[in-house]
Formats: C-alpha cells, sequence, structure tokens
C-alpha cells in the first residue's frame, strides 16, 4: 500500500491556534464546581430509588438472586458446590497446619466465611475460605506469640514414655487454646481493616501491589509454604523459627534431625503429592473431554485414612495423625483485645494480600463470564466474612485459584454453588470429621504441597519479564528475595518500597527528547529515531515524557540545557559583563556607536586617533565623563565583540516545550518552569508551550504560572501550531534581540545598572548552594 496515494492521505485547512484564541473561537465555558456542601447534601438526598439502590449495593444478593434463573443454573450449581465442598474440607484441614491450629479449626475458617460473602459478595465464580499464602502469615505470628516455650511443664515421677525420670512436656491443650485465639483474634481485626478500608472506598490501594509484585511475593510465600510442610512430611522435630532467615533455620533443624525421618509419614507423603500432581495434569490436559475433574484430594484423603485406621500406622510405625476432630462448631468468643496492639501491622498486611488475591482472582473470572465486581464492596464483604469467622475460631479468608477453578469448571454459575459447598463443609464438621481421624497429617502436608505447583510455576514468567520490562523483572525478584530472606511482612513491605521506588525514579529521571520534523507533515518526532526528518532552522522542540514535579524538575533543566547547548543564566551574566565593559570602553571614549547603532574601536588599522588624546591630555573632559550621543547602540552577539568576554553563542531565537505527555505539575515546577522561561526570555529566545491539556493550563492558573512577562500567549494546541506561529513572526520580523535596548540604558550612567530582584532570584545551582550556605550558618 502506497502511503503517499490520494486515498491515503488527507488534508486539514484550520487557523493557527494558541490557546487563547481556540477558547474564544470555541466558546470554552468554565466548569461547573459544587462546593463541599452542595456535594455532600446531593450525596445524602434519598428517593425511593436510590434507597433501593443503596440496599442493593451493600447487599448484592438481592439484586441477583431475584433474577437467579433456576431451571438453568441451579442443577450446575448443586454439582458444582458438592465437588467444591469435599474440596473445601480438604483444603480447610491441610491449611489449618498452615496455622499451627488444630485441623477442626481449618474446617470452621471454610465454613463461615461463605456465608456472609454469599450475601454481600460481588464475584459469582470465586471459592471463599482459607488461602495458604495467608494462613502462613497468620500462622507466623501465632508460632511468635505463642511459641512451644510458652507451655512446659515439668513432670515429676513416671516420665511420659513410662520411665521414673523427671522431665518437661507441653501443655497441649493450653498451647491449643493459646494459638487459636491469637488466630481468631487477628483474624478479626484483619477483617475490621478490610471494612474500614471498604466504607473508606481506598480499595483502589490494592492497586499499588503491581502483578510482578503479587507474583513474587507469592512464590516466596510458596517456598515459606514448602518448608513449612517439609518438616510434617518427614515427621522430624523442629523449632519454630520466624522473622529473617526463618527458612534456612528451619531447613538446618530437619537436616540435623533428618535420622528421626518416618518412613511411613515420608511415603504417604510422597505417594500422595506424586498422585494428587499427576492427576491434576490429566484434569488440566483433558479439562475439555472430562466433564467434571477428578476429585483427587477427596480419594487420595479417603484411601490414605482407610489404610491408615486398617494398619494402625500410629501405633505400629508411630505414623502422627490427626487423631481429634471434634463434632460441632466451637462456641463464638469475641478477639482478645491485648493482643490486638502486638498484631496491629501484621494484620494489615495480611487484610491487603488477602483482599489483592481475592480480587485478582474474581477479575479473571468476571472477564471471563462478562459481569464485573465492585472492588470495594468486596472489601466489605472480605471484612465482614473475616469478622464473622474469626468470633468461630476460624482463621484469615480469601480464596484460592485452584479451589475456585474446581468450582467454575464444575459448572458453578453463582453464589448459590457457594452455600451448597458450605452445606457440604457443614456436614464434615457434624457428621464425618471423626471418620478421619486416623489420616495422616503427612497427607494433609503433601495436598498443601501438591497446590503449590501453580505459585510455583509463576517462576517461569521472569525470563518473559526481563525481555519485556527490566524494571518489573527486578520488582518480581526484589521481593520474592525479600519476602524469602526477611520473611513475609516485611518481605511484603521491602517488595512494596523497591515498586515504588522505581516508579519515583522512572518520574525523576524522565525520558526526554529533542523533536524534529517530518518534511512535509505536521509530524514531530524523536530526531535520534529517524533518518527522514530535520531539525526546525532557529527553533529547539524538546518533550518531556513524564510528569513534571518537585522531584525531577532539577532534572528537566538539565535534559534541556544539554538540548539547547547553552546555559540561559550564563549567557545572561556573560552578555552582561561584555555589555559592562563596552559601556566602560564608550565613557572612556575608545569605542563609539555609528549613527547605525554598531559599535566600533577609536583604534583602527593601527592608527592612533591622535584628537582624542589631544583632548584627553587638554584636560577638556574628565576621566568617565566623556560625551556619549544618544545611539540605540546594537551588539550582534553572533560575531567577534570589542572586549575580551567569551560569550556562550546561542543559535536558536525560539524554544517550543511539547507537554502533551505531561499529566501534572506541582508548585515548585510551576515556579521554576515560570523562571526558566524568563531566563531565556532576556537572552531573546521565545518560549512557547505545546499540547497542554485543559487540566494542566487551569492548574498552571491555579498556581498563578502566568503573569506579564509569562502570558497565556505562548500556549499553543500542537507543536505544530506553535511552528507555524514561530515561522510567521520571523517572516513578519517580530523577532528581536532583548539586550538590543540594553546598552543605551545605560550610557546615560556611570555604573551598570545591577540585576532586578526577580533576576537575582532565579533559580540557579549558584543561588541553591548560597541558599544552602546561609542555612548552615
Amino acid at each position: 500500500m502506497d502511503a503517499l496515494s490520494p486515498e491515503n492521505t488527507y488534508t486539514v485547512s484550520r487557523p493557527i491556534y494558541s490557546n487563547p484564541m481556540f477558547e474564544e473561537d470555541n466558546e470554552r465555558h468554565a466548569r461547573e464546581e459544587r462546593t463541599l456542601r452542595e456535594r455532600f447534601s446531593r450525596s445524602c438526598g434519598c428517593s425511593g430509588r436510590q434507597a433501593l439502590k443503596v440496599v442493593k449495593g451493600v447487599f448484592p444478593v438481592i439484586d441477583w438472586l431475584s433474577r437467579y434463573p433456576i431451571r438453568e443454573w441451579l442443577p450446575s450449581d448443586v454439582i458444582s458446590g458438592v465437588s467444591t465442598g469435599l474440596v473445601c474440607s480438604l483444603q480447610g484441614l491441610a491449611y489449618a497446619l498452615l496455622v499451627s491450629v488444630a485441623p477442626v479449626y481449618g474446617l470452621y475458617s471454610a465454613f463461615f466465611p461463605i456465608l456472609t460473602y454469599f450475601l454481600l459478595g460481588t464475584s459469582r465464580h470465586i471459592s471463599v475460605g482459607p488461602f495458604p499464602v495467608t494462613c502462613l502469615m497468620v500462622g507466623s505470628i501465632v508460632l511468635t506469640l505463642a511459641p512451644d516455650d510458652h507451655f512446659l511443664l515439668p513432670v515429676n515421677g513416671t516420665g511420659v514414655n513410662g520411665t521414673g525420670a523427671d522431665g518437661i512436656v507441653v501443655d497441649v491443650e493450653a498451647m491449643e487454646a493459646q494459638r487459636i485465639m491469637v488466630a481468631s483474634s487477628m483474624t478479626v481485626l484483619v477483617g475490621l481493616f478490610q471494612v474500614v478500608m471498604g466504607l473508606l472506598q481506598v480499595g483502589f490501594l490494592v492497586r499499588y501491589l503491581s502483578d510482578p509484585l503479587v507474583g513474587g511475593f507469592t512464590t516466596a510465600a510458596a517456598f515459606h509454604v514448602l518448608i513449612s510442610q517439609l518438616k510434617i512430611v518427614l515427621s522430624v522435630p523442629t523449632n519454630n523459627h520466624n522473622g529473617c532467615f526463618s527458612i534456612l533455620y528451619t531447613l538446618i533443624d530437619v537436616f540435623t534431625n533428618i535420622r528421626q525421618t518416618n518412613m511411613a509419614d515420608l511415603v504417604s507423603g510422597l505417594l500422595t503429592i506424586v498422585i494428587v500432581m499427576a492427576v491434576k495434569e490429566v484434569n488440566t490436559k483433558f479439562r475439555h473431554q472430562i466433564p467434571v475433574p477428578i476429585p483427587i484430594e477427596v480419594i487420595v484423603t479417603v484411601v490414605a485414612t482407610g489404610i491408615s485406621y486398617a494398619t494402625e500406622l500410629e501405633s505400629h510405625y508411630g505414623a502422627s495423625i490427626v487423631h481429634s476432630i471434634p463434632r460441632g462448631f466451637a462456641p463464638a468468643q469475641p478477639p482478645n483485645t491485648e493482643l490486638l496492639w502486638n498484631i496491629l501491622g501484621s494484620s494489615f498486611s495480611t487484610a491487603v494480600v488477602s483482599y489483592a488475591v481475592a480480587v485478582s482472582v474474581a477479575k479473571v473470572y468476571a472477564a471471563k463470564h462478562d459481569y464485573t465486581i465492585d472492588g470495594n464492596q468486596e472489601l466489605i464483604a472480605f471484612g465482614f466474612s473475616n469478622v464473622f469467622c474469626g468470633c468461630f475460631s476460624g482463621f484469615v479468608a480469601s480464596t484460592a485459584l485452584s479451589r475456585t477453578a474446581v468450582q467454575e469448571s464444575t459448572g458453578g454459575k453463582s453464589q448459590v454453588a457457594g452455600i451448597i459447598s458450605a452445606v457440604m463443609v457443614m456436614i464434615v464438621i457434624l457428621a464425618l470429621g471423626h471418620l478421619l481421624e486416623p489420616l495422616q497429617k503427612s497427607v494433609l502436608a503433601a495436598i498443601v504441597i501438591a497446590n503449590l505447583k501453580g505459585m510455583f510455576m509463576q517462576v517461569t514468567e521472569v525470563p518473559t519479564l526481563w525481555r519485556q520490562n527490566r524494571a518489573d523483572c527486578f520488582i518480581w525478584l526484589a521481593t520474592c528475595l525479600a519476602s524469602v530472606v526477611l520473611g513475609l511482612d516485611v518481605g511484603l513491605l521491602a517488595g512494596l518500597v523497591f515498586e515504588m521506588g522505581t516508579v519515583v525514579v522512572r518520574t525523576q529521571f524522565p525520558a526526554c527528547s529533542t523533536l524534529g520534523n517530518i518534511p512535509g507533515t505536521n509530524i514531530y518526532r524523536n530526531m535520534k529515531d529517524y533518518k527522514n526528518i530535520a531539525e526546525v532552522p532557529g527553533i529547539k522542540i524538546f518533550k518531556c515524557n513524564a510528569p513534571i514535579y518537585f522531584a525531577n524538575i532539577d532534572y528537566f533543566k538539565e535534559r534541556l540545557r544539554a538540548t539547547v547547548g547553552f546555559d540561559s543564566v550564563r549567557v545572561f551574566k556573560k552578555r552582561n559583563k561584555a555589555l559592562k565593559k563596552i559601556h566602560k570602553l564608550i565613557k572612556k571614549g575608545k569605542l563609539r556607536a555609528t549613527e547605525t547603532g554598531e559599535v566600533v574601536s577609536e583604534v583602527s588599522l593601527g592608527v592612533d586617533n591622535k584628537g582624542f588624546e589631544s583632548e584627553r591630555e587638554s584636560g577638556q573632559v574628565e576621566d568617565g565623563d566623556w560625551p556619549v550621543p544618544e545611539v540605540e547602540v546594537r551588539v550582534d552577539w553572533a560575531l567577534e565583540l570589542p572586549v575580551r568576554v567569551s560569550v556562550p553563542k546561542v543559535q536558536i531565537h525560539s524554544l517550543v516545550l511539547d507537554f502533551s505527555a505531561v499529566s501534572f505539575l506541582d508548585v515548585v515546577a510551576v515556579k521554576s518552569l515560570r523562571l526558566v522561561i524568563k531566563e531565556f526570555l532576556r537572552i531573546g529566545v521565545n518560549v512557547y508551550i505545546a499540547g497542554c491539556d485543559d487540566e494542566i493550563v487551569q492548574k498552571m492558573e491555579a498556581l498563578a504560572f502566568f503573569d506579564e512577562e509569562v502570558t497565556r500567549d505562548l500556549l499553543f494546541l500542537s507543536v505544530h501550531d506553535a511552528i507555524l506561529f514561530i515561522k510567521l513572526e520571523t517572516a513578519n520580523g517580530s523577532m528581536q534581540d532583548a539586550m538590543v535596548e540594553g546598552l543605551s540604558l545605560m550610557q546615560d550612567c556611570k555604573e551598570p545598572p545591577p540585576f532586578t530582584e526577580e533576576e537575582d532570584l532565579i533559580e540557579t545551582y549558584d543561588n541553591q548552594h548560597r541558599a544552602i550556605h546561609g542555612l548552615s550558618n
């Protein structure tokens, strides 16, 4: 296709628009700004329709349940709910090991959050319940505040093993009670944080957790989960380690006690990992052929429980089993307020991670099934779910991609499937739980490890990130390494700080470029990127591709100086110095101005001006009072000067700043830009700003950017408008040097005029250093 063919070209005929002209021609009107009182009264106004909308917003179930197609959706939801309920039950039992509490509390955590989310949630597909990462974050606090060492009891006489020696045992009952109190109290606090964030409409804060950051964090969490479950699969004793290098210390303990490995637990665990991962691969590969995924976790659990019960693995081989799973629910209890201050920071980070994971999964399925979710309502839904769950001895609820995938792939259409899955969990709690008491803990740990594959596979994203965006790759790696080494809480904070640091660095050192014109078009591009491009003679076009604010304004000025090829402040000072010397020589009679204003020397071609000397010797004129005619002196700064002052050459008469990529300005940037423009104006370089958005112009007006010198007339709609205007002005002879009249004003006084106060306040590095020196004194 020929780009220059008539059908691929277009011609536009319009005036050359500056911003004021465009606004006048198109009758721009000011936006209506409501006062705070008007906004408040408008938001608080209530009608029947608005009240119903608010109620539906708080309880989304009212909206979607009233339109629920029973015949089409209910059968699918029943099948999905039964399948998901079995998976929820087993994952609840397994994830309780991550929290270091009894498995029955995992069942509570898989049951209670679903009830409140059914009423308040906006996602139709996610399966609410325990998630390995948040379970591990809660478990680290549980082990910190309730370690084994706090519950040691001395035993006199007959020991535990029947020996008569004195010994020390752990008060398991007291330890379990304290640990579940810590976990449930933290869950309530996590829920309160989420509710408050939802009411304050700050769900957008989770956007600061970018995909690379979440990927690196969850991968590191998978490492933590793997190591924490490794000791259970091997059934070796280890100390409780948290914080920095906890993974290393745990591994040291594992390998130190590796000879104490229980072979029955190890074999059961390894077989479970292999079988579960293999069948999950089959489910994935043949997901289009298999109507319902094979519930391999359920099958493995039932088989392992039967084998353990039949062969009496605990008594014969010393295998570690679940033991007691009491029937029924624990009574509701309030959180321990004395613990809240100790878990404040960890609870907030857990609340953010829990919400971020749940919303990211919910968005995936919302996009797949063409509906939307409300981020702030999700915060409220998960907040109340966690408060409710914590009051009934549960721990933090979120969602898991594997469990949600089961609910969606088995035909789940709505949260009716979630309610049915909760019914299945309730049946396990009330009737079937005690049947799982012979189940080995290593099998549950192996199920947890097998479900970590998706998290570990995120490592494959690193090479792709490296090719696409190295900053994102560094965020992934930094967050992962920090979370592995420093622990999940501190690692997440470190990753977030690093991420914000990359944003600051990218805006503090933005990409700046010199633009040129594609001949015959109104297109301007970076001079370095194209061969068929030309720089407009006498004009520099400078573009900054970032917001301009206090942190990058100095870099902006440095790049601008590099683009134009001179320092406007230095040029002005050098020109002033040259003018002072020329003024003195004219006063002394060594230079004179011709009728055209040109400065010429009184010593020409080696012939002395004897008349000048005789008049001086006769004493007719005092030194420094030589009469100077009132002639406007013109100095051509492009030619050699009659005085020995090196004045930098200025090869341009106009500068165009392309602000089409500038999204905001702050107070410091506006002040500095105004002074930079004045620096150029006083050396005869006209400055124009092109491509400003209306929001930027309003910000300039609000920050008093414009004055008598820097007017709105320097604003143009586009770079091309500015260039055409400059060419028109140049052709009309309107461009002139700002220093032309400078010397004629000096001729009537013996001393050159000092800098004006405004000129002396121009932001230069010299003035900054003087200000710092003044502060230090």
